[in-house]
């Protein structure tokens, strides 16, 4: 599953736009030699921009940039940005283009989230480039999210990633001259692991590696995503571990959810997990765009995959999977910052949900798996 775990990391958190675009900018503007970028999102404004004329500029100075655009995620970024960068040296390619797109592929995205900087730093996470992520979650314009910055072998890995889907774009993925392939130093403490889903038929790596995590576990799973749709196998062992004595505590969007009908689609299945004993949060100031699973104090899996159906079965996606207790119990304690700013569900209220909603929740069941 993914490639070998790899001692001497060292792995950032860095949490929400405050901190993860000004880390990501810096590093692009000190670049020497290549840049490598993949997103999902890029969107239209100044966070966009920003990035764009950072990477042109370093593409005017001799750098080697490849910006790879998911076609359906990154769709709405200006044409001029795109302009811009290429006039500049910038590589970009689209992965997967709508306008060549067989039927039976146009639902199989890249989600991954990647940017390597001289094969020495790298950066993945849940951010996308735009707006939204801006600031620190202080009100629903500023949404929440974890970034983070490796260094160390795992770098590779998330390198691999990138030539993953960069390699489908093109046959010349590989430039003699600028690619070095360092012998990566152990910089850190941490044990990774790189653990890249692919959108093929059947399990993919992500399944498993959630699944293991579930049944691993002996004292307490948190779980922070964005979306969150569960097939029957996901809910089984979820209830398995609650009931084998594991705490286990989901956080989810609240009011600010951006996909109401994805929201609907976990609300479903609320009713299930709080008769298990497992804590359901949502969370009130903001979207939470967050993908982060500990266990046990003692594992973080952290990356571009939401616990949902996309990201099992239909999405590139790319995981980190992080044996550190202290990075771990920074994530743990970020998570009990969200929960005093989020609304526990309690059983007895949502058994007292109104008509309208059981409708609703009903009426989204059919396409559940396209979430």
């Amino acid at each position: 599953m993914g490639i070998p775990a790899t001692e001497g990391n060292a792995v950032e958190v860095l949490r929400n736009g405050d901190e993860i675009f000004p880390a990501l900018f810096e590093a692009v503007e000190d670049a020497r030699q290549t840049i490598d970028l993949l997103t999902f999102v890029y969107w239209t404004g100044q966070v966009g921009t920003d990035l764009a004329q950072r990477l042109a500029r370093r593409a005017e100075a001799g750098v080697r940039v490849r910006v790879l655009l998911d076609s359906w995620g990154a769709r709405p970024i200006e044409g001029d940005l795109i302009a811009m960068m290429e006039q500049a040296g910038v590589d970009v390619h689209w992965f997967r283009p709508l306008t060549r797109m067989r039927p039976t592929r146009v639902n199989h995205r890249t989600h991954r989230k990647v940017a390597i900087v001289d094969e020495e730093i790298a950066f993945t996470g849940g951010v996308g480039i735009a707006d939204e992520w801006l600031g620190n979650a202080r009100n629903e314009h500023e949404w929440r999210d974890t970034h983070f910055r490796v260094r160390g072998p795992a770098v590779d890995g998330l390198r691999g990633a990138f030539v993953d889907n960069w390699a489908e774009t093109t046959p010349d993925f590989f430039d003699e001259t600028v690619d070095r392939f360092p012998e990566q130093p152990a910089i850190g403490t941490s044990i990774v692991q790189c653990v890249r889903g692919a959108s093929e038929v059947g399990r993919s790596d992500i399944a498993t590696l959630f699944a293991s995590l579930l049944d691993l576990a002996s004292k307490r799973i948190r779980i922070a995503t964005a979306y969150f749709v569960l097939d029957d196998e996901t809910r089984d062992r979820l209830a398995a571990a609650a009931g084998r004595g594991v705490q286990i505590q989901i956080l989810l969007p609240g009011p600010h959810a951006d996909k109401r009908f994805v929201q609907l689609a976990a609300e479903r299945d609320y009713a299930d997990l709080l008769e298990c004993g497992i804590e359901v949060w949502r969370f009130q100031p903001s979207m939470l765009h967050a993908k982060i699973m500990t266990v046990d104090g003692i594992i973080a899996a952290v990356g571009s995959a939401n616990f949902n159906a996309r990201s099992t079965a239909c999405d590139e996606e790319v995981n980190l999977v992080v044996f550190d207790d202290v990075l771990t119990a920074t994530l743990d304690e970020h998570f009990d910052e969200d929960l005093e700013r989020s609304h526990r569900i309690e059983s007895g209220q949502w058994e007292d949900r109104h008509l309208g909603q059981r409708v609703l929740e009903r009426a989204v069941a059919p396409v559940r798996r396209l979430f």
